[in-house]
């Protein structure tokens, strides 16, 4: 009896937690783990994103090291998320890639900052991309709103600079599949 009873609390519970997950605002946003080879050695483009506080002004406080992460955004309306990825990459860095292969779609919850507060769950779909052309960090004069700098750093050295975990094993993943496959562009 115990045990049924317990069996039903946690259907419940997970009923409950999936009704909240439905109830939230949602966001679908697209991102790039783009690679290209410098002198030898492969290099992922990461950004160091401006950091603000909740009310939208420029943090004052100073960190000893730059927090950096993978370029994404918002998939706009009517577009596919490998063409906001492909997008989102070029505004957030200035340079050009094009998608080899999707990485993985990351899924979470976090909570509004600004405006209202309010909870959200996200999917950010990664595709790993080649580079193509361009300078990092040419950027619009309006993009540096969001991104402070965008940079080439070496593939086996960026994870320890990574903001988020999900996103270092993105970067494992993306090391993986060089490793096994070479990074040659396919065409969807």
């Amino acid at each position: 009896m115990w045990r049924r009873r317990g069996i039903e609390f946690w259907k419940k519970r997970r009923n409950s937690e999936k009704r909240d997950v439905c109830a939230m605002a949602r966001e679908i946003s697209a991102g790039g783990v783009v690679l290209r080879e410098i002198a030898g050695t492969w290099h992922v483009a990461l950004i160091e994103p401006q950091k603000e506080d909740a009310e939208g002004a420029k943090s004052a406080r100073k960190r000893s090291r730059a927090v950096l992460s993978l370029p994404k955004g918002l998939v706009d309306a009517g577009e596919k998320a490998q063409a906001a990825a492909i997008r989102e990459v070029y505004e957030e860095t200035g340079i050009r890639a094009e998608v080899v292969t999707k990485l993985a779609d990351l899924k979470y919850v976090y909570v509004r900052s600004w405006g209202d507060g309010e909870r959200v769950f996200k999917i950010v779909s990664f595709y790993l991309m080649r580079y193509v052309s361009g300078e990092i960090d040419h950027l619009a004069a309006d993009m540096r709103i969001e991104v402070k700098r965008a940079l080439w750093i070496p593939l086996a050295e960026a994870s320890r600079q990574m903001a988020h975990s999900s996103e270092r094993k993105l970067l494992g993943q993306a090391q993986k599949y060089l490793e096994t496959n070479g990074l040659s562009a396919q065409r969807a």
